[in-house]
């Protein structure tokens, strides 16, 4: 009886798992990407993702090997094509119903930072062009740049004062400290009105003590965990993915400090938009902000104003949401690129001398957007930073449809065979290698990977085939998707070099600075890892003539 019950069971049980096998067997002998070379698995269930965490240069290792296209494995071995080839990044990068964000990527910046999240998703559309080109457009970042100055005066300020407790010169942890004015900035409202957030994070002020907000960003993203517990998260958002939503509320290490973080921001934010509505409201002028170009201001029309239809207006909930990107996104990459900035001249005195005799033709300390934008070498010392040391290294992009991926030079298979392009099938995964292509030796030269701001002067033609919103750089983005906010960061790094080289001298307080793993690369100290991402620098004030 037992028997009679059990065989078919057993029989059903074997049937699935021989289909499941002949699936994944005929799955690998007519993968389209079969013959294209990688690296070998390291483990079926972290794949080469701990291998990448405990080596951040071998992704360079991989492109020497295997070259610009080759095949990895992520997490639970899900098999990514990487790619640097110039050709294939501005297919991708352009062709934005095709290739978009995975579904795991969206998962965590959907509970990072909620629904908005920095892709205006809820905006209705006839108000997207108001916040892409007017919110962060030039006139507009031109009135920003007093505010952005102010900042860096004050953080120069503070770090005199901790200098004269220490005669002379001493040790400072500048990612910690540019970390927190980047965030004062993002809040911070001018005389002029043109204000971001209209809302005081108080990072800066005298009791030296981080902001609530500032303490949340930094155990979520700067922790010496945090490359460990974002591993859990994505890890979580695929098996919900693939199995059950409900996997994303078991708890994993990170969730404690993803939710304490997100919890902060919402509540920020909702005390941003209801303080600014009551302002508003009590002055019984809507055109206190209907004017106004900058982001809160597009941000409140699209929820207050008369002007729109009912059915147009965003929700509380919709304007809310759309913050916490910003807060992050606005400060941690200027706040990365101005630290990666300052351990490059650390590291070549020459340049940073030659920096600071041409920021010392200012004959002010409050320059102005165009003055700052007026300095070449300046700009050759941020370009530079932005390809060696991008902040952001790499984004992922999910196939939508069976495609094909042009390339710019062929590529050799496994079998020998030349190809001059790459088959893509609906679902896979392309790992885009901002930093392959930003330090490629056949676009940069044989000293690609070397910080010299003065190839600036004579680029090699190649370049100029490299896919960017800016300086043919890939460090932005390219495309529809972008990073909108790329002037308002550039401005703001020009402005806290401008102030900072001209009242410190750098130099290197450790040897071992390495960038942390991972999709952005912040600096680290690789013999204290204990304090997560940190650049202590020796800084002494400038003075001339000595």
């Amino acid at each position: 009886m037992h028997s009679q019950t059990l065989l078919p069971i057993v029989g059903t049980l074997i049937c699935y798992g021989l289909s499941h096998i002949l699936q994944l067997v005929y799955r690998k002998f007519t993968y389209p990407l079969r013959h294209v070379s990688g690296p070998k698995n390291s483990s079926f269930i972290f794949g080469n993702y701990r291998d990448m965490l405990s080596d951040t240069e071998l992704m360079q290792k991989w492109r020497n090997e295997y070259g610009r296209n080759f095949l990895f494995k992520g997490l639970f071995s899900i098999t990514q094509l990487h790619t640097s080839d110039i050709k294939a990044v501005t297919h991708v990068l352009n062709n934005t119903v095709i290739y978009q964000r995975t579904g795991y990527t969206r998962d965590n910046r959907r509970r990072l930072f909620g629904d908005g999240t920095y892709n205006f998703a809820s905006i209705p559309t006839f108000l997207k062009y108001p916040v892409q080109n007017q919110a962060f457009g030039v006139a507009q970042v031109r009135l920003m740049t007093e505010g952005f100055v102010e900042k860096s005066i004050q953080l120069r300020d503070i770090w005199v004062n901790q200098i004269t407790e220490g005669h002379k010169k001493t040790s400072i942890d500048v990612f910690s400290w540019l970390s927190r004015m980047t965030l004062d900035v993002i809040g911070q409202e001018g005389e002029t009105g043109n204000f971001r957030f209209n809302y005081h994070f108080g990072a800066l002020d005298a009791n030296g003590k981080p902001s609530e907000l500032n303490l949340a960003i930094n155990d979520l993203f700067h922790s010496p965990n945090a490359q460990r517990n974002f591993g859990f998260l994505f890890a979580q958002s695929i098996l919900a993915e693939a199995i059950s939503p409900i996997i994303n509320f078991l708890p994993v290490p990170g969730n404690k400090a993803a939710v304490a973080a997100r919890e902060k921001m919402d509540g920020l934010a909702g005390e941003i938009i209801s303080e600014s509505k009551a302002s508003i409201k009590a002055s019984a002028e809507e055109k206190t902000f209907s004017g106004r170009k900058d982001l809160l201001s597009v941000l409140l029309k699209a929820n207050l104003s008369v002007e729109l239809p009912e059915n147009h207006r965003m929700s509380d909930a919709e304007v809310i949401s759309q913050i916490p990107g910003f807060f992050v996104a606005g400060h941690e990459t200027t706040s990365s690129a101005v630290s990666w900035a300052l351990h490059a001249l650390s590291l070549n005195i020459a340049v940073q001398s030659n920096l600071r005799e041409e920021l010392f033709t200012i004959s002010t300390e409050h320059p102005t957007m165009d003055e700052l934008n007026s300095l070449p070498y300046l700009e050759s010392v941020v370009r530079e930073t932005m390809r060696v040391h991008s902040p952001v290294v790499f984004v992922d992009r999910q196939v939508t449809e069976d495609d094909v991926l042009p390339l710019s030079k062929p590529y050799t298979d496994k079998q020998g065979k030349s190809h001059d392009s790459i088959p893509i099938p609906k679902g896979q995964i392309v790992h885009i290698s901002i930093a392959g292509v930003n330090t490629d030796k056949d676009i940069w030269g044989d000293d690609a990977s070397i910080f010299k701001p003065e190839r600036w002067d004579h680029i090699p033609d190649a370049v100029s085939g490299v896919p960017g919103v800016w300086a043919n750089l890939p460090s932005f983005l390219a495309g529809p998707h972008n990073c909108i906010g790329f002037r308002f960061s550039l401005v703001e790094i020009k402005a806290l070099l401008f102030t900072l080289i001209r009242a410190f001298e750098f130099n290197p307080a450790k040897e071992d600075i390495a960038p942390t793993a991972g999709f952005l690369q912040r600096p680290r100290v690789l013999s204290a890892p204990d304090k997560g991402s940190s650049l202590p620098l020796i800084v002494t004030p400038y003075r001339p003539g000595y």
